[in-house]
């Protein structure tokens, strides 16, 4: 029996019961749609977390605090509060390949005016802070260093803050209060939207550092250093320079752990990239459970039709039929179940994600490799799970099945 007989003759047995042959194809059509409609979500996550990355810009560089210990007990990074000031400016006069360097504080508080009050992050940085961000200020202007050098109470706000306080009334030159502090509004950002799932960067508050240590900290450390690479291509050069810088100034000893950490925004990014990359595989593998309890219902079903077609086999064995003939007929009668049952969920997947994407305002982005991995999948789950009920077939005795009632 060749191949295109093979086909027809599953499609017409198929067919003899068309519901319970779609019902038998909607596990994996379930399965197939969720492994590329959870794959997508992925794909789109990862996407969106480089894009942020990208705006943000190669050549930024972070300077944290690194971790101590008591007692042999090691705390997590940021626990040294090591860093000052003093350490930033000794970074810009000293590192060739550093352009901008910006110190930074920062807290959480409640800030009002009027009769209007809005809880939001407060940073304390540098004047340089939107040029290492590549932030623009939209309305006003940004402080400037003398503004930074005298801790003068100024501040930008952030889109966000601006409209619950303001509600698009303009706040240039008004007056608000943070931690019951006077602060004059000289600037508001654009809107920048999330980073990467973190923290709204609009809903937040920027003023001089010098400001927030003294005025609202009550420190003399900083919490980290944003730090701008002069190009991309000088960011390892730069992060060398300024470990340099602070293992003289902290006085660490050759051999001994740094009291701080360095990292560049493609450490950064790597580091989310895995994240997302876990995140997704764990999604498709979960998304892939359903195609095994499709192939398994595809298996059941096909044990059942073999029960059903006993005599029937048993006539086609006494014309001429051998048991390859009938391991082929019901095991192409499985693959055809699978294969069309990837081709709908295929589109199922696609959809699904479209959805996904206009209801949810998620990012996805549909891969043609996803949509073959689970394609193949399908298939190869109807080969796996329609061979036994066809070799069971394939091994009744031609007696025996003729006498079958």
């Amino acid at each position: 029996m060749n191949t295109s007989r093979i086909i027809r003759v599953a499609l017409r047995a198929l067919g003899r019961n068309k519901m319970r042959s779609f019902l038998t194809a909607l596990g994996i059509i379930i399965g197939v749609g969720a492994v590329i409609a959870t794959v997508s979500i992925g794909e789109g996550a990862k996407r969106e977390v480089e894009k942020r990355f990208e705006e943000m810009g190669t050549n930024l560089l972070f300077v944290r605090p690194g971790s101590q210990s008591f007692g042999g007990r090691h705390y997590g990074g940021g626990s040294a509060q090591t860093l000052t000031a003093d350490d930033g400016q000794a970074i810009l006069e000293k590192c060739d390949a550093v352009q901008y360097v910006s110190p930074s504080v920062s807290g959480r508080a409640q800030v009002v005016y009027g009769n209007k009050n809005w809880n939001t992050s407060f940073y304390g940085v540098g004047d340089k802070y939107p040029e290492i961000r590549n932030w623009e200020v939209e309305e006003g202007i940004f402080f400037d260093e003398n503004m930074v050098k005298s801790g003068q109470k100024v501040c930008v706000l952030g889109s966000e803050v601006n409209q619950n306080l303001f509600e698009g009334a303009d706040p240039i030159g008004q007056i608000i209060r943070l931690k019951k502090i006077p602060f004059r509004v000289i600037g508001t950002l654009k809107s920048i939207g999330e980073s990467g799932g973190w923290m709204n960067r609009d809903d937040m508050m920027l003023i001089p550092y010098t400001t927030a240590m003294r005025r609202l900290l009550g420190t003399t450390r900083i919490s980290s250093i944003d730090v701008s690479a002069v190009s991309g291509s000088k960011t390892e050069e730069a992060m060398r320079q300024i470990e340099d810088v602070l293992r003289i100034r902290h006085k660490i000893a050759p051999g001994a752990e740094d009291d701080f950490n360095v990292r560049n925004m493609a450490d950064i990014a790597e580091s989310a990239a895995e994240s997302r990359e876990a995140l997704k595989i764990l999604l498709g593998g979960i998304a892939s459970v359903s195609l095994l309890v499709g192939g398994i219902g595809i298996m059941n079903i096909m044990l059942v039709s073999v029960t059903e077609r006993i005599r029937e086999i048993g006539i086609r064995m006494s014309v001429g039929a051998r048991e390859k003939d009938i391991l082929f007929q019901f095991l192409s009668e499985a693959i055809v179940l699978s294969i069309l049952g990837g081709f709908l969920g295929v589109g199922v997947g696609i959809v699904g994600s479209t959805l996904i994407s206009k209801l949810a305002d998620w990012q996805t982005l549909v891969s043609l490799w996803s949509i073959i991995i689970a394609f193949c999948f399908s298939g190869i789950v109807g080969i796996f799970f329609g061979f036994y009920p066809a070799r069971k077939a394939s091994k009744l005795d031609p007696i025996d099945a003729l006498r079958y009632e």
